[in-house]
């Protein structure tokens, strides 16, 4: 395509661009562009709650029972008429029973006997005396027991107390067995009084002069100065 050609061409694509925009320029001022297009009001939607209306539900007419009248009550019969009858006087009483009531012989009176007195309760039986019992003892001095050993280590340790021995002792005079009533608070103590009292001969327990098993408690008090 030439140069002038194309020229042309531009100036008139410019020229009818700009005569566009001249006539919209000038429809805008005169107001017709306005004038086409009417305008939009807005539509108010108004909305109301309608309340249902209640209707109560029918209720019938309560039946009226009219009261029915009483039976009327049955009359009592009259009493019936009391026969009143006369007296019917007593047999006459012969002459000769009346005389025989008048000669019965009258009853005789009781005999009173007097009662014989209780004889006196017979005197309780004495009672029966208690057995006498006499307790084994280890302190006779036939016996011979030896003093329990103080152990060497509880005196260099100052330990001392006094222990309680519950001793069974037959009839025999021998400790058939021995526990600790009552420990002294030291081992060694307990110990060595019950290696003694196991190998002390008794006096045995008597009950009525025959000599028994019984059990006895037996003291053993340990001290630094010696054993009681």
């Amino acid at each position: 395509m030439p140069p002038e050609r194309h020229l042309v061409r531009n100036a008139v694509i410019l020229l009818t661009v700009l005569a566009l925009h001249a006539g919209a320029l000038w429809a805008m001022q005169t107001g017709l562009l306005w004038r086409g297009v009417p305008p939009v009001m807005p539509l108010r939607v108004i909305s109301e709650l309608i309340t249902p209306q209640v209707v109560p539900p029918a209720v019938a007419p309560e039946r009226v029972v009219p009261p029915q009248p009483l039976p009327p009550r049955p009359r009592a019969a009259p009493p019936a008429p009391r026969l009143h009858r006369p007296p019917v006087p007593p047999p006459p009483q012969p002459a000769a029973l009346l005389a025989l009531a008048d000669s019965a012989p009258a009853a005789p009176t009781d005999h009173v006997v007097a009662a014989a007195s209780p004889a006196p309760a017979p005197e309780p039986a004495p009672a029966a005396p208690a057995p006498r019992v006499v307790l084994p003892s280890a302190r006779a001095d036939y016996l011979s027991n030896p003093p329990p050993v103080y152990p060497p280590m509880s005196r260099r340790l100052g330990e001392q107390g006094k222990v309680i021995l519950r001793v069974l002792i037959g009839a025999d005079g021998l400790a058939k067995e021995a526990h600790l009533a009552r420990s002294s608070g030291f081992e060694r103590l307990d110990q060595a009084a019950l290696e003694t009292v196991r190998q002390w001969r008794y006096r045995p327990g008597m009950r009525d002069g025959v000599a028994e098993a019984m059990w006895f408690n037996v003291p053993i008090n340990f001290v630094l100065e010696g054993v009681l």
